[in-house]
């Protein structure tokens, strides 16, 4: 089991940043490679992600169930996906909450577990990658909130996250926390 802990600041208040946050098509928009593909008003939805390692690419299909408390701008999230193979399955469970005045602080907190061919990947490098990708999140949230209305063009579920991108700034990160001392085993 793979546990993460991170704050991410998105220079927004967190009234204007929550209702994007807690719309799932939107949040989907802002993660490269991401597409909810069917959701319903109990708070299940579907979805895939499609990831590039060099020449590889990985297809993830998944579900998830989101429970909202939108008084106290919290979310949480139980999911899970297998790979287009189906060789490699994920199972994740997290919170997410916005809080602050002028600006958002967004914490995260969650386990993840992947088991199959993708599992010695996610176990060395896993906390990185998912450090990495939430940087990539929060810059696109960024770039709606500083965006007219809809005039933000993001990547969209016909890009691919690429793994070349994400594991260039996850290793930036692993050496930012080393040499800080806040590196997550």
């Amino acid at each position: 089991m793979i546990s993460i802990r991170e704050e991410i600041t998105i220079a927004a208040p967190p009234e204007t940043v929550w209702p994007l946050l807690s719309d799932p098509a939107v949040v989907a928009s802002c993660i490269p490679g991401a597409a909810l593909t069917k959701g319903d008003d109990s708070g299940a939805y579907q979805g895939t992600m499609r990831i590039k390692f060099g020449p590889t690419v990985a297809q993830f299909r998944g579900e998830a169930k989101l429970v909202y408390d939108h008084t106290s701008r919290r979310c949480s999230i139980e999911g899970r996906g297998i790979d287009g193979r189906g060789a490699s399955r994920a199972n994740a469970t997290g919170i997410v909450e916005a809080s602050g005045t002028d600006t958002t602080l967004l914490k995260v907190e969650g386990n993840f577990h992947v088991t199959g061919p993708l599992e010695t990947f996610a176990n060395a490098g896993g906390v990185h990658l998912a450090r990495a990708l939430l940087a990539e999140f929060a810059a696109n949230v960024a770039k709606l909130m500083a965006a007219p209305d809809g005039e933000t063009e993001l990547p969209g579920d016909d890009a691919a996250l690429s793994g070349g991108k994400i594991l260039s700034r996850a290793a930036a990160l692993w050496v930012r926390d080393k040499f800080s001392g806040k590196e997550t085993k």
